[in-house]
């Protein structure tokens, strides 16, 4: 399964924002963007003066990497989204953030996107009961997400479960820590995501 294998903080670097890509390291002094806030590159400090389309390609940048989402796949939600009733740009937000490694993430039971990635695809996770190991699975409204019970008296788990306990989960999510258990009550909207994102600038970038 292709994957991102590079150095993550340089994304975050890149893109001039945290994209929370290390969990607890991102909140703490160690944070690449607190140290160097400048661009990776030989170049990154240079000033450069940003045109539309640079704009709206950083953007689509930034939100690809912060939900771990290659090229392909980003284009294939943004098809789904552009198909379905309402606003594309809100539609493809909903969608990324419906997918199952983002759902293991809002529960508060990984540090990053891409622990919650790893934990799915190791089939420690189910959904309505089935083990699934697919993390771009897309939950729907009423599904039931929760650990898989082998895996619950893991020193792991019992630590995700406690910070789960003190992590704020969106409300579209009902989330149960001590019972490991997480349920779809809604569809995201717009408003329940509190990352900064102008979806716009993505939707104007795939109308040319």
């Amino acid at each position: 399964m292709a994957r991102y294998t590079g150095p993550v903080c340089r994304l975050c670097r890149r893109e001039g924002t945290k994209l929370f890509l290390k969990g607890d390291r991102c909140t703490s002094g160690k944070c690449a963007i607190d140290r160097r806030s400048a661009a990776p590159g030989q170049h990154g400090a240079a000033n450069k003066k940003v045109r539309e389309y640079g704009m709206q390609l950083r953007e689509k940048q930034k939100t690809r990497r912060y939900y771990g989402v290659l090229e392909k796949q980003f284009v294939n939600y943004f098809e789904e989204a552009d198909r379905k009733e309402g606003m594309t740009g809100e539609n493809l937000i909903c969608l990324l953030e419906r997918r199952l490694d983002n759902v293991v993430y809002r529960m508060g039971f990984a540090a990053s996107h891409k622990e919650a990635r790893q934990l799915v695809l190791h089939g420690h996770f189910t959904v309505n009961g089935k083990k699934v190991n697919i993390p771009s699975l897309i939950v729907k409204a009423g599904d039931e997400i929760a650990v898989k019970e082998a895996s619950r008296a893991s020193e792991k788990f019992k630590a995700l479960a406690e910070s789960a306990a003190t992590h704020t989960a969106p409300k579209w999510l009902e989330v149960k820590a001590d019972a490991f258990t997480a349920k779809v009550v809604a569809l995201p909207a717009r408003e329940d995501v509190d990352f900064d994102f102008n979806e716009q600038l993505i939707v104007e970038l795939y109308s040319k």
